[in-house]
């Protein structure tokens, strides 16, 4: 790392710690040359894979898009913005984990609607009916006929 004083290339770390709940380390640094210190902080830098949408586009994963559709989904729902932030997070997680450069929205669907299952069943409900475009009162009742056989079959 160059000095930000002198743009010597010689500095060594003389400290670090985690920060940012060790998403972040924290370095103070000396320069050889000059002897000033300074911070500098590295993260971890993590890609998500792109989305390929329905007529095959694609575009960046949108993180606003998601927040947008679980808020909608938990509307009036007992479900803080804490839960709703660490949802989020486990879902780009999981978008992550996968390993591909980019993925089908009907995969980044299924992932939400699997989050949303286990946090909130009224939100599931809403999402995967818009998702799955539901016409009729018939697929609702046929959705939540299926969520109570594996409820009762996970028992």
């Amino acid at each position: 790392m160059h000095c930000p004083f002198c743009a010597d290339k010689e500095t060594k770390v003389i400290d670090s710690r985690l920060v940012a709940e060790g998403n972040q380390v924290r370095r103070r640094r000396e320069c050889a040359q000059c002897g000033e210190r300074f911070t500098t902080f590295e993260t971890a830098e993590l890609v998500l894979p792109r989305v390929i949408k329905s007529n095959g586009s694609r575009q960046p994963f949108d993180e606003d898009k998601l927040r947008s559709g679980l808020t909608r989904a938990l509307e009036k729902r007992p479900v803080s913005l804490e839960v709703v932030e660490s949802t989020i997070n486990r879902i780009k997680h999981k978008l992550r984990a996968t390993g591909e450069r980019e993925v089908k929205t009907r995969e980044v669907g299924e992932v939400v609607m699997e989050e949303l299952r286990d946090l909130d069943e009224v939100a599931y409900v809403r999402f995967a009916s818009v998702y799955r475009s539901f016409q009729d009162v018939k697929e609702f009742r046929e959705e939540i006929e299926r969520m109570d056989k594996e409820t009762r079959k996970d028992s």
